[in-house]
């Protein structure tokens, strides 16, 4: 396909390669940004998962104390200064297993979510593009996992495969494949029929073309949102499989296996379950607060407000 006729095959959205565009791409990108930067709560979250950030690449840095080491005469002191938020029932310092723990409620909610994001967006560009007895057979099976409470299928999943940290991240990316696969079927069913998809079907450009630099850069914007507030959701699903013992195994601190470590001693030692329970909160609220903001911002309609107060 020559040059002329990717120019006039390819929207405005899209931009596959031409450089003109890339002005409208860095303007837009910083219009996003500027909206979550108005927005307090998208800010404060933005703050908070930034520092989390920093904390799950440099936790075991900034740890006080090794996260694992045991010291028995410690046991169950409470909060101090050498201590900020006391010690477990094993005498093994809880500030330094939040810390630690926060890389691998990360990195399982980033890989589980990366799963699901690459399975459920294909399996969603396939059904929506094709449609019929594609599109029939790949969302029945959709509806088969959704028909399974999310914890539930998480469990069995792990029961088949073992509890373990890997295992973990697998069950929680089925769980969430048929979400992003629904929410991209949805945005493909409009675009697949706006005038520049069918000109540049009917130039003669192939289906993988007109999926790659067609429709999916016109249907990133739901899929966006979709995987900021699944972020979340994995978090919480990864503490209660590891708060269940099916997640995270002993001795690596996890925040859902803190929390199980503390319930027998919840009565005399408040902090064991406390600041790992404090910790799950603020990273939920961020991804949820910064996943709002998305949404008003990546919305056209509430784009449009934004820019008119904006410019006002």
């Amino acid at each position: 396909m020559s040059e002329d006729t990717r120019s006039f095959a390819a929207p405005p959205e899209a931009g596959p390669e031409g450089g003109d565009l890339l002005p409208e791409h860095e303007s837009r990108l910083r219009g996003t940004l500027a909206g979550l930067v108005r927005n307090r709560l998208a800010l404060f979250g933005l703050l908070v998962l930034g520092t989390l950030l920093v904390v799950g690449v440099f936790g075991s840095w900034l740890a006080p104390a090794h996260p694992t080491a045991v010291d028995i005469p410690n046991r169950l002191a409470p909060p101090s200064l050498d201590s900020p938020f006391g010690t477990d029932h094993l005498g093994r310092d809880v500030f330094s297993r939040v810390l630690v723990g926060a890389r691998v409620s990360l990195q399982v909610a980033a890989i589980a979510v990366g799963i699901s994001l690459v399975a459920g967006v294909t399996l969603g560009l396939i059904a929506g593009y094709y449609g019929r007895l594609v599109d029939d057979v790949i969302m029945r099976l959709m509806d088969v996992l959704f028909a399974f409470p999310a914890i539930l299928l998480a469990i069995a999943i792990l029961g088949v495969l073992g509890p373990t940290m890997t295992n973990a991240m697998i069950a929680v990316g089925i769980v969430f494949t048929p979400i992003f696969a629904r929410v991209t079927r949805g945005s493909v069913l409009s675009v697949r029929e706006e005038t520049y998809v069918r000109a540049a079907r009917s130039l003669g450009a192939s289906d993988l073309r007109l999926i790659r630099l067609h429709i999916l850069p016109n249907v990133m914007a739901p899929i966006i949102v979709q995987a900021s507030v699944s972020l979340a959701f994995a978090i919480l699903i990864e503490a209660a499989l590891s708060f269940l013992g099916l997640g995270v195994q002993p001795p690596n601190p996890s925040w859902g296996r803190m929390l199980l470590d503390g319930r027998d001693v919840l009565r005399q030692a408040w902090w064991v379950t406390f600041f790992p329970g404090l910790a799950i909160f603020f990273t939920v609220a961020a991804f949820n607060f910064v996943g709002d903001a998305l949404r008003d911002v990546l919305d056209p309609r509430q784009r449009s407000v934004i820019e008119s107060r904006g410019r006002a």
